[in-house]
């Protein structure tokens, strides 16, 4: 039985960039990854254990960056300053306020072509 979501992967082929928008963009952070034979980082969510994001440096870019999967979303907090980063880095971005429930979505596209999903309670303001 599945009791939560673990982590994904993805392929990239700029270090710099995909960590810039990782780590210093979304605010991730760089962490412990065990001594595998091929080069990649691990993600983490400040104060937390798991990794949320696994990345691969040495695998070819597939033609189609998302495959099946659409988009993945991560739960966040301080919209504002976020929207503020989003804007200062020149990184395109779609904000909208989901209807019904209020949620904020800031949706943006990573250096690889992975789509990025931030989720934002309703209560937020910018």
């Amino acid at each position: 039985m599945i009791c939560g979501m673990n982590h994904f992967t993805i392929t990239a082929e700029d270090r710099e960039k995909t960590l810039a928008f990782y780590c210093g963009l979304l605010g991730l952070e760089e962490g412990p990854r065990p001594d595998f034979s091929f080069p990649g980082a691990w993600l983490y969510v400040a104060g937390q254990r798991e990794a949320v994001l696994h990345i691969y440096w040495d695998r070819p870019m597939p033609a189609n960056p998302t495959g099946v999967i659409d988009h993945m979303a991560f739960s966040a907090k301080g919209l504002r300053s976020v929207k503020e980063r989003f804007d200062a880095s020149g990184i395109p971005y779609e904000l909208r306020q989901q209807a019904g429930t209020g949620l904020w979505q800031c949706f943006s596209t990573d250096p690889n072509g992975a789509r990025v999903e931030l989720d934002f309670s309703a209560d937020e303001t910018l």
